[in-house]
């Protein structure tokens, strides 16, 4: 049928003009059936692609394809935001300096129940659905757990009907896409929109001004009352960009609204006309810096200040578009707390505090304790982390000279908290020592602003992500806080999607598991459990082998198509992917490689489980040492690689650029999961949860999340190893000596004394000198050494273990069961109920 023939068919519904309000039904596009969703597809081509549709190209179907999902989700959407207004809901605002939600046409098309009529309508196209989702990039909007956290959240605040909006930046370049270049990292441009992204709504019509640097001028007015301007500043346009986010066939979408940098001064016709062609367009390219890149290098002071300025500009324009929302219900700020709810996703946003007093006080023109008594009622902190380099910290002359309102406004809440510590805080035997630890601004070894201490000030709760990791934020993080403020502290452990980190990533095992439990299993993930029983079923286990296989293979292609290396389907696929850092001990892996490596080399015919180790992970540009790492991983692969004696027996594989879509690959061929960081380091992981979810064994320390998985899926299903973080403390606090593990190890012994001759950089000599130094001349921080002899064992049980594919299967499928709650589902209700005070469908 050709196009004409299908037009003459269609069947959408009129608009309706027929009442004084423009009435809309909904009907901008097909119904959800095949031949609907081919006319929709074939519209978007013509009409807003400008392109011939006869031309079948995966590019042209792509786009054409997710403007049909687009037409969907925009009128759930607009049904969605009639019903908050509607029913007065409380709204809730996550504000994240990242988000990492991956490609999203597939998860869309789940979303909407259409996936199948998708792939049917592609195919009478002649199309492949896999090869049409290939043309999308992952959004460049997040690097590691932290963002791609807040995305679950937002796909779990969609499905449960909780009146969500997530806010952040629109970068343009992301952090950066990782090449490998002779074994060492290489950043380039993430340039993840070079073709445009049909997910996003530019709001062009609404440019809301930011204001930064200039001074302030103080007055007082004609009640007396002293008043502030913030006077003579630059400003950069912020600019509104949506993009939608669907709950799980549930009718609802909320929006993840980011902010572009625009720059109010376009073009300078005066300097073009005189011939200064580059100046004619130097302000536009200097305000728009801000959102060019996540988390620019800050070794240098631009750096810093240039993270400063993104911080305060996101909040900024979050804080006008909350409040202006706010204003078109409310004529007064009194239902401020009942009415909104400001999540701050570590302390990034936590700017945000003072600016709400800023505008509530200089602007409101409210008084400071009533601007005071709302701010703390209206936000809530997670800490993410317990690493002291990770609380921010700005120092004061900074601050001042890029927000100097702002300064004025954190040193007189400060002088307010320590004064009321003197007078209503609990007592304590050093008050002074006290009012030093908790004071929002610290004295040495420079004046500064610590970010987590104005976040919990400011804040009615303060939240942990993991049991363990909350216990240690009381405990030694934040103790004086927590003797003042004990109600203020609580945990909710972090959670993941099952739509898309089992559903959508792992449909064959998704397919196995409904046969057994019906679908519902996808909204209450608890049900799993019901799997239990099926583990004992040798046809049932069978089947999830055959999955596990086929998803294996699927990895062995792509792995073969991105690198060239060709990896054996028959041994242990070994994974270790996560953000590349000393704690996460991507380094102790490597020590354990070589280690086999040396086995084999000393008995090729012994005794060995084959195993394919996968490393993944980006390194920040600044960290030398996390980016050597690499170096010495590509260095022992070559070796390891190009051996006869290993062929089949041992491999390793570094995946460049690891990213969410790559992480969907990954994941479900995966049969046994790296969780080794060093105990006490790792707030939650949410890697380890959807490797459990799609049937891995763990290996791992008593560390993050690792602790209450280990409680639902039994120490006995896992491979439990290393020293727990009181072990460490005691360790340390005693003098811990690497040497002596060292000398005591004769496996250790040969690794290192390995690394330090150079067979892993014959034609870099000593270019591993510093990782050696750091493991034994600086006392090696992260104890990789103390915890190599117990990490070699535990990988010796699970080669001993592999080799008995009954019993692994039996385990693979009792590790899924027991994942129900590790989802963002339980975890946002968890939010929802404890800190937010809104309900959930």
């Amino acid at each position: 049928m050709g196009y004409k023939e299908e037009k003459k068919q269609q069947h959408s519904a009129p608009l309706d003009f027929s009442s004084s309000a423009f009435q809309w039904d909904g009907g901008l596009y097909e119904a959800d059936t095949v031949a609907g969703l081919k006319r929709d597809i074939i519209r978007h081509i013509v009409s807003s692609l400008g392109n011939d549709y006869a031309r079948r190209s995966e590019y042209n179907y792509y786009h054409g394809l997710a403007l049909a999902v687009r037409d969907r989700l925009i009128d759930q959407w607009i049904k969605t935001q009639r019903s908050y207004y509607e029913d007065e809901s409380k709204r809730v605002y996550y504000l994240s300096m990242e988000y990492l939600p991956g490609k999203s046409l597939l998860n869309n098309l789940h979303c909407l129940g259409i996936h199948d009529v998708a792939q049917q309508a592609l195919g009478e196209f002649d199309l492949r659905l896999e090869d049409v989702a290939e043309v999308e990039w992952d959004a460049g909007l997040g690097n590691g757990g932290l963002g791609r956290l807040a995305s679950c959240y937002l796909d779990s605040m969609a499905t449960l009907g909780v009146s969500g909006y997530g806010y952040g930046i629109r970068y343009d370049y992301g952090m950066f896409h990782q090449v490998i270049e002779n074994g060492a990292q290489v950043e380039q441009p993430d340039n993840w929109t070079k073709r445009g992204t049909p997910w996003e709504f530019d709001r062009t019509r609404f440019l809301d001004e930011i204001k930064f640097y200039g001074r302030v001028h103080s007055w007082v007015d004609n009640m007396g009352c002293l008043r502030h301007d913030w006077a003579d500043t630059e400003k950069i346009l912020a600019m509104a960009c949506d993009f939608l986010v669907p709950g799980f066939q549930n009718g609802e979408a909320i929006n993840m609204r980011l902010w572009a940098a625009r720059s109010d001064m376009e073009f300078n016709l005066e300097y073009f006309n005189s011939g200064d062609y580059m100046g004619a367009v130097e302000a536009k390219i200097r305000d728009e810096v801000i959102s060019k890149v996540l988390y620019p290098s800050d070794e240098e002071m631009a750096g810093k200040e240039l993270r400063l300025c993104q911080q305060y500009f996101f909040v900024a324009a979050s804080l006008k578009d909350i409040l202006r929302r706010y204003k078109k219900q409310f004529d007064t700020f009194d239902d401020l707390p009942e009415m909104v709810v400001i999540q701050l996703n570590d302390t990034h946003p936590a700017i945000a505090i003072p600016e709400l007093m800023r505008i509530l006080v200089d602007e409101e023109l409210l008084g400071w304790e009533t601007a005071w008594d709302l701010t703390t009622r209206v936000f809530a902190y997670t800490n993410h982390t317990v690493l002291p380099e990770a609380l921010e910290s700005w120092p004061c002359f900074l601050i001042e000279r890029v927000l100097p309102r702002h300064m004025q406004i954190i040193k007189e809440i400060n002088r307010r908290f320590l004064i009321w510590l003197d007078r209503e805080g609990p007592d304590h035997p050093d008050p002074g020592r006290r009012k030093e630890q908790l004071s929002i601004i610290a004295e040495h070894p420079e004046k500064a602003v610590r970010m987590a201490n104005l976040a919990i000030v400011g804040s009615f709760s303060v939240n942990g992500v993991a049991a363990m990791h909350s216990d240690i934020i009381k405990k030694y993080v934040f103790p004086e806080f927590y003797a003042v403020f004990p109600e203020r502290f609580k945990n909710v452990t972090n959670g993941i999607t099952p739509r898309r980190w089992l559903n959508q990533c792992n449909q064959e095992l998704a397919g196995l598991i409904s046969e057994r439990l019906s679908d519902g299993w996808i909204y209450h993930l608890e049900r799993l459990r019901e799997l239990i029983p099926h583990a004992e079923d040798p046809a049932f286990r069978a089947r999830w082998l055959a999955v596990k296989r086929a998803n294996k293979k699927r990895l062995t292609d792509y792995v073969r198509r991105k690198t060239g290396i060709e990896c054996n389907t028959d041994a242990m696929f070994d994974v270790h992917v996560k953000r590349i850092h000393e704690y996460k001990r991507q380094l102790l892996n490597v020590l354990h490689v070589i280690t086999l490596y040396n086995r084999i080399k000393s008995d090729p015919h012994g005794e060995i489980t084959p195993r394919v180790v996968f490393f993944g992970g980006k390194a920040a540009p600044g960290y030398v040492m996390a980016k050597l790492v690499i170096r010495l991983i590509h260095g022992v692969a070559d070796v390891v690689n190009n051996d006869p004696d290993t062929r089949d027996l041992l491999q390793v594989v570094f995946l460049p650029n690891y990213c969410v879509s790559q992480a969907e690959r990954i994941i479900p061929a995966t049969e046994l999961s790296q969780q080794i960081s060093t105990a006490g380091y790792e707030a939650s992981g949410t890697g380890n949860m959807k490797f459990a979810l799609n049937g891995a064994l763990t290996i791992g320390t008593l560390d993050g999340a690792n602790v209450e998985m280990a409680e639902e899926v039994g120490k006995e299903n896992m491979f439990i190893f290393g020293h727990t973080a009181e072990e460490l403390t005691t360790l340390r606090r005693n003098g811990y000596n690497p040497w002596d593990f060292c000398e005591n190890d004769g496996d250790l012994k040969q690794v290192l004394h390995m690394i330090s001759q150079d067979a892993f950089s014959p034609s870099a000599p000593g270019l591993f000198g510093p990782i050696m130094d750091d493991l034994l001349d600086r006392g090696d921080t992260f104890f990789v050494l103390a915890d190599y002899r117990a990490y070699v064992d535990a990988q010796e049980q699970a080669s001993w273990l592999y080799r008995d594919p009954k019993e692994w299967t039996r385990r693979s499928i009792l590790n899924t069961a027991c994942m129900g709650r590790f989802s963002s589902d339980r975890s946002v209700s968890d939010y929802a109920r404890e800190i937010w005070g809104v309900s959930t469908l």
